[in-house]
């Protein structure tokens, strides 16, 4: 058999198999292995390159290193998790013979603590990214279950109020509670536009040039 033919006939086994039934389960963990790791990838390549050209000193090649590294462990982490989750929730189908809304909410707690449970900046930042997501849906689901009335006025005006006086006040005055990368955000903004010496560091750069030493 030749080359081409032995492609053919290997795509067709392949194809064959993703239409059958019986293996729909393990191959969507396989897929969301997939999409996990490329959804990853693409989130955190840009935000890892402008926060790291933004704040980072060091070398070009220490900041790619670094860009690299943080795209590598989201891909990564993302990956195993929807692994862990799509996996799970699928064996507790098969157990209990039947799709429960327990099964979603277990398999995501047991795939939090695997894979997002480590306390470290991109665990930190997903966690977060998700919480205030959370609590969105959540009073949206309040809301439509009843069990709070349904706002007369528009309260997101009240919300961005209380963030950003929460936020401005614990940054001034305990900012070590903040994560580091809001800190260097708000520090670009709030504190470095205290200080310029000349026309350079008021409009062109944000801090003067280090001399080069003669």
């Amino acid at each position: 058999m030749s080359a081409p033919d032995l492609l053919k006939t290997l795509l067709y086994t392949i194809n064959n198999v993703l239409q059958q039934e019986k293996y729909r389960a393990a191959l969507a963990v396989i897929k969301g292995f997939r999409n996990g790791a490329v959804y990853g990838a693409k989130i955190r390549a840009p935000h890892a390159l402008v926060m790291t050209f933004l704040f980072r000193s060091g070398s070009l090649r220490d900041k790619l290193r670094a860009i690299a590294k943080a795209t590598y462990q989201h891909s990564r982490n993302l990956a195993y998790f929807v692994f862990t989750y799509k996996g799970l929730q699928a064996l507790q189908e098969r157990i209990q013979g039947k799709s429960l809304q327990s099964q979603s909410f277990f398999a995501a707690c047991l795939g939090g603590w695997l894979v997002f449970g480590e306390n470290n900046n991109i665990n930190s930042q997903i966690n977060m990214y998700l919480l205030s997501r959370i609590l969105f849906a959540l009073s949206r689901l309040a809301v439509e279950k009843g069990l709070i009335p349904q706002p007369k006025q528009d309260p997101f005006p009240l919300f961005a109020s209380l963030v950003w006086g929460l936020v401005l006040w614990l940054f001034e005055y305990y900012p070590h509670t903040l994560q580091p990368s809001l800190q260097s955000s708000m520090n670009y903004l709030y504190h470095d536009s205290n200080v310029w010496h000349d026309i350079s560091d008021f409009l062109i750069y944000n801090k003067p040039r280090a001399v080069a030493p003669k």
